[in-house]
């Protein structure tokens, strides 16, 4: 079974991307509010995947991303974010994100984009 880790400091979103995981057979190992603790989580529950919004109160999804990244290279991210500037983007992608997914979103979306990255 996959493991994933949420990130975003709605806990609306955290519960429906949760909720939408769960039931399609993935199991959610941590959810984080914030950026401070997405870093720790990720250290310690190791998830196959990260969903990571960009907007969070203590620092940025992306300056999180690089954090992730940098105490393991191979970490899967996808970011889930209501920014959808191009720039944004770019700089995630960049920065070692394997997609990118604007909120409001389908659940179908989600889906496939989670098994899409996760099969890579």
């Amino acid at each position: 079974m996959k493991r994933i880790l949420i990130v975003d400091d709605s806990f609306y979103m955290r519960t429906m991307l949760k909720n939408m995981l769960t039931d399609a057979g993935y199991e959610v190992v941590g959810e984080a509010p914030n950026g401070q603790t997405a870093l720790e989580l990720a250290k310690e529950t190791k998830p196959d995947l990260v969903t990571l919004d960009v907007i969070l109160p203590d620092n940025t999804g992306l300056d999180v991303l690089k954090g992730i990244r940098a105490d393991n290279p191979e970490q899967k991210v996808i970011i889930v974010s209501a920014v959808g500037q191009e720039v944004i983007v770019n700089e995630a992608m960049e920065s070692g994100a394997k997609s990118y997914i604007v909120k409001p979103f389908s659940e179908e979306k989600v889906l496939e984009v989670v098994s899409k990255v996760l099969a890579e």
